[in-house]
């Protein structure tokens, strides 16, 4: 009976996951992202917002577009950050399991930071204080890679763990990234 009753819960899942990866759907999610397990001797905290949007080219194959903004808690100044991206993404059938890969270029900066030094070179001989604001900007362009899992509300919404690793080309150690993001995907 329980081997029953499991092979129609796995016949029914099958078959409504199969559906949203068809050739001509078309998908958009909203998650929360950062949830880090970075390994950055200064970073403490990290949190971000992401959307992406995508159409199936063929039947489990989809390239996306995304987006996503990141505030991060740092020792010193925090950081915020966008960042844009493209990838593909394979679904595997009947599972709702997928891997997808791609490429990310964040744009970040530090706020800005006052300084002054005292200047005495003036032709007058008069000591003044000479104020410098700099803002110290970080590009990063990564390769971007995540596994999850696609639990389906309905026919149309599911809600999607993922775990991913954003490894960085231009500051490997200290810009790799590795976390957890949860969102909210539409198919239609």
């Amino acid at each position: 009976m329980k081997k029953t009753v499991l092979a129609i819960l796995l016949a029914v899942v099958g078959v409504s996951a199969n559906a949203q990866f068809e050739k001509g759907t078309k998908y958009v999610n909203a998650s929360l992202t950062g949830l880090d397990l970075s390994y950055s001797k200064d970073s403490h905290f990290r949190f971000g917002f992401e959307g992406t949007g995508g159409y199936f080219i063929e039947e489990c194959w989809m390239p996306y577009g995304r987006i996503g903004f990141n505030h991060q808690s740092l020792k010193g100044p925090d950081v915020n950050s966008l960042e844009i991206g493209a990838g593909a993404r394979y679904y595997f059938k009947r599972t709702g399991v997928y891997l997808s890969g791609g490429l990310l270029y964040g744009f970040e900066g530090q706020p800005g930071i006052r300084t002054y030094e005292t200047n005495s070179d003036s032709p007058t001989g008069e000591r003044h204080d000479v104020y410098y604001t700099s803002r110290e900007k970080n590009n990063n362009i990564s390769l971007a890679f995540e596994a999850g899992y696609c639990f389906y509300l309905n026919h149309f919404m599911s809600i999607e763990p993922a775990i991913y690793y954003n490894m960085c080309l231009n500051d490997f150690s200290d810009g790799s990234r590795v976390g957890f993001k949860i969102g909210l995907g539409f198919y239609f």
